[in-house]
């Protein structure tokens, strides 16, 4: 998925001009060596009129590292969003169970019972075993796992994966 630079800057400096005020930031991006500005793409999409032009979008990534260097009070609610799934994501290292929690929580609030939930877990478990067992015995992952799963597929519900 790629965003409208543009669009966004707008939407985060309330700039009369925000194609100016991108034209400057990634000058001085540019300048300090930020590879989001050196890998932003150029994509045709739809404007206001109706018709399509080539603008500056990034993907999530990168919009990301942009909204962090946006010196604006509508960016700073993002800001702290990131900083919060960052300091998250670094307790996780600390210690993985958290990840596990965070998996039960983010499956009940999609709505999935507990039975749901717990076959789910018995499930990923049961396949990181079998992918092992398939590495044990000097199978890689890509092909050689697609292909296996294929035929799992195609004997368990007469389907391929694709």
């Amino acid at each position: 998925m790629f965003f409208s630079v543009v669009d966004v800057v707008g939407i985060l400096t309330d700039s009369p001009n925000p194609n100016n005020y991108w034209k400057v930031l990634k000058n001085r991006l540019k300048k300090d060596g930020n590879q989001s500005v050196t890998n932003c793409n150029q994509l045709k999409m739809l404007s206001r009129d109706g018709k399509y032009y080539k603008t500056d979008a990034l993907d999530t990534e990168q919009l990301f590292r942009l909204i962090q260097s946006i010196p604006s009070p509508k960016a700073e609610p993002f800001k702290m969003w990131l900083a919060q799934i960052a300091k998250g994501r670094l307790d996780e290292l600390q210690d993985p169970e958290l990840i596990i929690d965070r998996a039960l929580l983010q499956y009940n609030q999609l709505g999935y019972s507990d039975n749901w939930i717990n076959q789910r877990l018995k499930s990923i478990e049961i396949r990181k075993d079998l992918t092992d067992e398939w590495k044990r015995h000097g199978l890689e992952e890509g092909v050689h796992f697609a292909t296996l799963t294929d035929i799992i597929y195609k004997t368990w519900a007469d389907k391929t994966a694709k």
